[in-house]
């Protein structure tokens, strides 16, 4: 099926074919026609899905049409966790937009509140924010929710987890009645189910599973190695392998450090993405990876909830993530529009649970190697794919 044949006009097949899109993926042939008909929608995809087009190309095709006179108050809304996040779905709204004639905005905390205010009197179309910065907008009376037609939850277990949910609610409060809502998981969680009840109606339901998500193009494999050679043995892909780039995810701030200066001392540069970093250096340090300026970036996995870059040929599980669906968001940064891409874990016997409940939720087993010079002293035994989990707490940044 071709994106014309999803009912998208010419202008936005023009744009995304020079974007390099040959044909829409799982979830923007279920997703993009349902959007069209106005159905409010509820999707289970995973990052690397091509979720963000999915939802911007028919927003934006709606909005179009309905552009009888100019309007200067917010016609769509897409609220999204994170500041990274807010940042990368507007580009890429402007990406898809930039032959549409449609105004698009990001706002979030961190930055010049005046300035977005400005943005806003000027006229937006489309408007992404995060719920904390959109709520202060709201009291100040620089942003109305009157005209808003379509609303999406990008993200939307990521912002229950991180505290949101009395927000979200408040903005659900706010809107007119009839808007369209979008709501777009990675899990389709109790919590998750909860909030779509207090805005959908009648919805559209999709659910693109953990083997789709994590799709043929990405390479995925375990190497078993000890706890305290970690740090040596990726020194050692980097040279030995010759990298060109890797997003290496740890779990916490500490441990991100500590590795960046165990690589430092190697000889490879490599820096720290953390929330312990300031706003500032984020985004500039996501702008230099992107460049290909750094080739190495590591970080926890709080932070890295809004890295997403289209050309990354490399993810790394240095610590093993939990919960387990957070393992297939984290490898679907790599292996975007149909590019190859690789995803390597590192697995030692004191992770083995964690592992357990991956391959659970996938499906399978994934591949182990074992590096020459780094046999573990520990062995890691066979994962156990009916593993039941006994309740663990999430890890903090």
């Amino acid at each position: 099926m071709s994106f014309s044949q999803l009912g998208l006009s010419d202008v936005l097949v023009q744009t995304v074919a020079q974007l390099g899109y040959q044909k829409p993926t799982h979830i923007q042939t279920q997703a993009i026609p349902v959007i069209l008909q106005g159905r409010d929608l509820i999707a289970a995809a995973q990052t690397g899905t091509g979720k963000t087009a999915s939802f911007v190309l028919p927003i934006l095709e709606k909005l179009r049409q309905g552009q009888t006179q100019r309007k200067k108050r917010v016609r769509a809304l897409i609220l999204v966790p994170t500041r990274e996040l807010a940042m990368q779905v507007a580009e890429k709204v402007e990406q898809y937009g930039k032959d549409t004639g449609l105004k698009s905005l990001a706002v979030f905390g961190g930055v010049d509140e005046q300035a977005q205010k400005q943005r806003l009197i000027d006229g937006v179309d489309v408007l992404v924010a995060t719920p904390g910065r959109l709520m202060d907008l709201y009291g100040q009376r620089a942003v109305y929710f009157e005209e808003i037609e379509m609303v999406v939850l990008d993200e939307a277990d990521r912002m229950l987890d991180m505290g949101f949910i009395e927000s979200i609610n408040k903005i659900i409060d706010c809107l007119p009645s009839e808007v369209q809502f979008l709501l777009f998981s990675a899990t389709l969680s109790r919590k998750v189910r909860e909030l779509a009840k207090t805005a959908v109606r009648d919805p559209h339901e999709i659910s693109i599973a953990a083997n789709q998500a994590s799709k043929s193009n990405i390479s995925q494999w375990l190497i078993t190695v000890d706890k305290d050679t970690k740090s040596a043995l990726l020194s050692h892909l980097i040279n030995e392998q010759q990298w060109d780039q890797a997003l290496i995810f740890i779990e916490t701030k500490h441990g991100a450090a500590k590795l960046v200066s165990q690589l430092e001392k190697r000889g490879i540069h490599a820096e720290a993405f953390h929330s312990g970093r300031s706003q500032a250096i984020r985004v500039q340090l996501l702008e230099d990876f992107k460049s290909g300026k750094i080739k190495y970036l590591v970080a926890t996995g709080v932070a890295a909830r809004g890295i997403d870059i289209d050309q990354l040929s490399r993810v790394v599980n240095y610590d093993l993530p939990f919960p387990a669906d957070e393992y297939v968001h984290r490898i679907g940064r790599t292996g975007r529009a149909e590019a190859v891409g690789e995803a390597i874990s590192f697995v030692s016997k004191d992770n083995f649970k964690n592992l357990c409940m991956i391959e659970s939720r996938l499906g399978h087993l994934i591949e182990r190697r074992v590096v020459e010079g780094f046999e573990p002293k520990k062995p890691v035994p066979i994962s156990i794919l009916n593993y039941v989990p006994k309740h663990k707490r999430a890890v903090q940044d």
